[in-house]
């Protein structure tokens, strides 16, 4: 494939643009792939450019911003360009006037684009005191990447921002991170002695000085006790910080190993910018082994696990800001443990890996462009993007969350006595069925009567660890039905969990809850309507896959249901596995459960007692004691049990 990548800016500046092109140049040359980059011109470029033609074109330096060239280039000379070089892609870096042009002159010569959103170039008018220009801005962003063919946001914010902005054909496309360069091998303890003598902990800021951003909050942690601050990068904020920062150390711009040196000496990174599309040195410090805290707003929310590897502070709330950074340099053991969670977070996260999709993103644009101009020469309409293809069929790892209905209470159908099946354990054999290569491994970690918060403290750092292909998670009901439950902080909490799967690049199930067609359930519908209403939307943002139990009506049936009145007998299991095993595209799913009822007919035991005396009486007694029916439980598949599959079988009857 010949790719001409436009560059809004470009060597010898560099800055988050500029090293993710020479990242993407690196790989696609790599790939065996042809490449031209256009870009201003504001210096000599000595670096390897891995075989790429390159056209730098004269430009003039923002006023107030030099390390800012603008480039006003006529469309056809840059379509002269591109005519030569014969792209089958247009890759638009950050664009905005460079992109815009180049934008107009792909659209001349019908050559599908690829806008990546880099740069939150609203939000800096906002923080440069441009309140009449803001608009403005906003407008040229939202007709820039409306007109481009495809475009790629790094996170779920920046998605977000485009849409409200009315751009259409989003997808997702983050940024690597070299973990080999960023490591905390990299940790020099005679730098750190040279830097903080009295042995204090230091604090870290790599990055832009410049007010969008937000710097100056870097004060909020000059005099914390125990502490040196070291701020590394320059631009115009720098004179002034320099002034209200006296004890801190500032490096200048650092790059290559000695930038990854002295990320690898920080204890704690620090990021207070509001305006990140990504926030590529918050990924950097990951790979360092260096916990962050980062504002909770922007690019910082897919990057950085609450409590897990750092912590997000509330935007603008300077006294959080401190507390938490306060908190970890206090704290050597917590420090420790998000260190190490940290490293492991950008496990994957490779720019090679990261190249492949794109150019799968270049493939789906050029596809795009030939249905557009089909469209045109009729006069309809643009159609959406599809979505991204999911392969189905094969994952060979996977782990289930959750509370008892995951954990299968109430399902003892061919179990040994006070033994479980569940849902999720049915849904596993069917997936194993259906692999035709082996080995297929399941991971059950629900437990009765847990909480989103166990969730996101022990189940979610468990099920990452296992490094699954594919995760469910149905959870939230236990909370529901407590008194007063806090819907947006559940909802944020489960988002978060979601978020940490999905960037691991595993798919995730997300089960909406659901009750059982009964008066007595009829207090918690609207709790769970208005629950499962977020969960939905968390399933279309984050690209889950949502199984939508409240919306199946069979569900609510009380043949389902156990003589508990809360959990599902074996039949109601039996339904929502082979529904999972429909959205997961196991063949004739439908008609299997149909053979299945009739083939295993529930053998639930005849409940002893009355539902007072069995149920009821109990759960208050737990209650009163502040316990759960959970306490002292284990998980019943902490590890990976592995399940035969069809590839087996297969093999087994060829011998």
């Amino acid at each position: 494939m010949r790719v001409a990548l436009l560059a809004e800016s470009f060597l010898p500046h560099m800055n988050g643009v500029t090293g993710s092109v020479l990242h993407v140049l690196r790989h696609l040359a790599e790939a065996g792939h042809e490449t031209l980059v256009i870009a201003p011109k504001s210096g000599d470029v000595t670096a390897d450019l891995h075989g790429a033609r390159t056209e730098l074109l004269r430009s003039v330096p923002l006023p107030s911003y030099p390390e800012v060239r603008v480039v006003f280039a006529r469309a056809a000379r840059l379509g002269a360009l591109l005519r030569d070089f014969d792209p089958d892609v247009v890759h638009l870096a950050s664009p905005f006037v460079l992109g815009w042009q180049g934008l107009a002159a792909a659209d001349a010569l019908r050559i599908p684009s690829v806008a990546v959103y880099q740069t939150d170039v609203v939000a800096y008018a906002q923080k440069y005191g441009l309140p009449h220009a803001t608009a403005l801005v906003a407008g040229h962003v939202a007709r820039l990447h409306r007109r481009a063919t495809l475009t790629l946001a790094p996170s779920s914010a920046s998605t977000r921002q485009l849409e409200q902005l009315g751009v259409d054909r989003i997808r997702r496309w983050g940024r690597g991170v070299d973990a080999v360069r960023f490591a905390p091998a990299h940790r020099d303890d005679a730098w750190r002695a040279a830097v903080a003598p009295g042995g204090q902990r230091i604090v870290g800021y790599v990055g832009r000085l410049a007010p969008e951003k937000q710097v100056d909050d870097l004060r909020a942690l000059a005099d914390l006790p125990g502490t040196r601050l070291v701020v590394v990068g320059d631009g115009p904020s720098r004179p002034t910080l320099e002034r209200a920062l006296p004890d801190a150390v500032f490096t200048g711009h650092l790059s290559g190993a000695e930038l990854a040196r002295v990320m690898a000496g920080f204890d704690v990174f620090v990021h207070p910018g509001e305006s990140e599309t990504f926030g590529q040195t918050i990924q950097e410090a990951l790979s360092s082994g260096v916990p962050v805290v980062a504002t909770g707003v922007g690019g910082p929310l897919d990057l950085v696990r609450s409590s897990v590897d750092g912590w997000l502070y509330r935007p603008g709330d300077l006294d959080d800001l401190r507390a938490r950074v306060a908190d970890l340099v206090g704290d050597d053991a917590k420090r420790s443990a998000f260190a190490a969670a940290a490293r492991a977070a950008v496990h994957g996260r490779t720019w090679e890996a990261l190249t492949r999709d794109l150019v799968g993103h270049y493939t789906d644009a050029v596809a795009l462009r030939r249905i557009d101009d089909g469209l045109l020469r009729r006069g309809g309409p643009r159609p959406a993007a599809p979505a991204a293809s999911r392969p189905r069929g094969r994952w060979s790892r996977y782990v289930a969350l959750g509370d008892s209905l995951t954990e299968g209470l109430c399902d003892a159908s061919r179990m040994p006595s006070g033994q479980y099946r569940g849902w999720a354990d049915r849904l596993a054999e069917l997936l194993a069925h259906t692999s035709a290569s082996g080995p297929f491994r399941y991971a059950n970690l629900a437990v009765r009567s847990r909480r989103v918060r166990h969730l996101i403290d022990e189940q979610i750092p468990a099920a990452l660890a296992l490094e699954p292909d594919l995760v469910s998670i149905l959870i939230g009901a236990n909370d529901l039905v407590g008194p007063a439950p806090v819907i947006p902080a559940l909802i944020a909490e489960v988002e978060s969990a979601v978020r940490a799967v999905r960037r691991t690049g595993a798919d995730v199930v997300l089960v909406t809850t659901f009750l059982p067609r009964r008066p007595a359930a009829r207090i918690f519908a609207r709790r769970f309507a208005a629950y499962n209403v977020e969960l939905r939307r968390i399933a279309a943002l984050h690209g889950a896959i949502l199984l939508d139990l409240e919306a199946e009506s069979e569900i609510g049936e009380l043949p389902h249901w156990a003589d508990d009145l809360v959990h599902l007998r074996s039949g109601g299991h039996r339904l929502v596995a082979y529904r999972a095993a429909e959205m997961l595209g196991v063949p004739d799913a439908r008609a299997l459960l149909g053979l299945d009822e009739a083939l295993h007919a529930d053998e639930d035991e005849a409940p002893r007692g009355t539902w007072l005396t069995r149920d009821a009486l109990p759960w208050v007694w737990r209650r009163v004691r502040g316990r759960t029916a959970g306490d002292g439980i284990l998980a019943k598949h902490t590890g990976y049990v592995e399940l035969p599959t069809r590839g087996d079988r297969q093999r087994a009857d060829a011998v």
